[in-house]
């Protein structure tokens, strides 16, 4: 197994591992827009399966689809311990269509890597009339419940964002008029708060998969040894052998099918 290889198990791994915070994004979609149960559920860009785990509460049946093999393999050990799913290799424009059509398709933190209009499209194509679409991500943010909250702020800013600036990418927000052309109408957009909570060690593994830390690893050759050690040395004052309860923001998009 080469560098590369080993890496690209360290992200996988980690991906299996993120807070499983989905089910509250379907949770609220549940509140908010309808309590269904749906038939065909479609997770575009599935990851390591933790999304499509949640689409599950609300479906009898979902296809996750990744571009990457190595998320599919990690998907399907994920979900194994339920009946009720089935995974393909697939570019999220590209998704085939299934007998019976997909009642309700979610894409967790995946919009900014994907060609808007061929998206739309191809789930136009995919989907039944009047199905869902929940376009939703979250990622943590520099606000810390309790004590040393303050220390907490600081370093996000001070040493965080210093040393793993983060890369540029699309982060346009969809409109109404963005999806109405492909035959779609814009329900609701809302953004959310989560609370989760980690010791140092989860807080760092979690971290080391962050898209501007791996930029580090991966685009500049730092060593994940090396980038740890900086994050324990860092983090010490903030945690002190405390577990700490994080705030992660997000958003969701409810999108409906015309």
């Amino acid at each position: 197994m080469n560098s590369k290889d080993f890496d690209y198990q360290r992200i996988v791994q980690g991906y299996r591992n993120r807070p499983f915070l989905h089910r509250q994004v379907i949770d609220r979609f549940r509140k908010e827009v309808t309590d269904k149960k749906f038939a065909n559920g479609l997770d575009a860009g599935c990851g390591a399966g933790l999304s499509s785990k949640a689409l599950r509460e609300i479906c009898s049946h979902v296809t996750g689809a990744d571009i990457s093999a190595k998320m599919i393999e990690a998907a399907k050990e994920v979900c194994a311990d339920r009946q009720g799913y089935d995974f393909i290799v697939s570019k999220a424009e590209e998704i085939p269509a299934v007998a019976g059509g997909y009642d309700i398709v979610t894409a967790a933190g995946v919009i900014q890597w994907v060609e808007r209009g061929a998206f739309l499209r191809n789930l136009k194509k995919i989907m039944n009339e009047h199905g869902y679409v929940i376009i939703y991500d979250f990622g943590i943010s520099d606000k810390m419940k309790g004590s040393r909250s303050e220390k907490y702020f600081s370093w996000w800013h001070h040493a965080y964002l210093e040393e793993f600036p983060r890369p540029s990418r699309n982060e346009h927000i969809w409109t109404k008029d963005d999806v109405r052309p492909y035959g779609f109408s814009m329900l609701r957009q809302v953004s959310h708060e989560m609370e989760y909570e980690f010791d140092m060690e989860a807080f760092i593994r979690f971290m080391m998969i962050q898209s501007n830390v791996n930029a580090k690893i991966e685009g500049e050759g730092r060593s994940t040894e090396e980038v740890q050690k900086w994050f324990e040395q860092s983090l010490a004052p903030v945690f002190q052998e405390e577990k700490k309860v994080f705030i992660f923001s997000g958003y969701s998009w409810y999108i409906k099918a015309l």
